[in-house]
């Protein structure tokens, strides 16, 4: 696993061992991370990294231009090699580690009224918690003029409209999907 491209290109990443994480393929992000940069979504851009794992999201989305990054990751082995990725990248100081369950960390997050230029969502795909957590981030957390990314299994597609979230495009690239939402124009928070 690697950096692709940006201030940190080529760095390594450790990853967890074992296979209570499933890190996003370096086709997906790559295919992800061109359609950011081609619609300059990352210049500058506040971002939560939600089902961080290893932090190679929100890595490569630091390496790319944003100004920081939120991650959120409970699994404590999987925050050991963020923490080391952090480091070795030296982004340790542009980024915010949580490491608590994701429903708790949105709920902290929307009592301080934080909010994203971009929302970055990995959940292990049957743990049914995609439309949950969509509901939450774009009630509370996602920017007006925002976007969230939802890695999903290609086979499992979402629904148009969660909440005040709704889809804009539908990717799918072998077993993997990414659906980007953003918010409906009457319900941005």
């Amino acid at each position: 696993m690697r950096v692709i491209a940006g201030e940190a290109r080529g760095m390594r990443l450790s990853a967890p061992r074992g296979t209570t994480t499933r890190p996003t393929t370096d086709r997906v992000k790559e295919a992800l991370f061109s359609l950011l940069d081609s619609a300059h979504w990352l210049d500058g851009a506040r971002v939560l990294d939600l089902f961080a794992g290893s932090g190679a999201l929100g890595i490569e989305a630091l390496s790319r231009g944003a100004e920081h990054v939120v991650f959120i990751e409970k699994n404590r082995h999987a925050l050991v090699s963020l923490q080391q990725n952090l480091l070795h990248t030296r982004f340790n100081n542009r980024a915010e580690v949580h490491p608590f369950d994701c429903l708790q960390a949105l709920e902290r997050l929307a009592r301080h009224k934080t909010q994203f230029d971009l929302v970055l969502l990995d959940p292990p795909y049957q743990a049914g918690l995609h439309q949950k957590v969509i509901e939450l981030v774009g009630a509370t957390l996602l920017a007006a003029d925002g976007l969230l990314v939802a890695e999903t299994a290609a086979r499992m597609p979402l629904p148009e409209r969660i909440g005040p979230c709704i889809q804009t495009d539908r990717r799918i690239y072998g077993d993997t999907a990414l659906e980007l939402y953003t918010m409906e124009q009457n319900h941005a928070p």
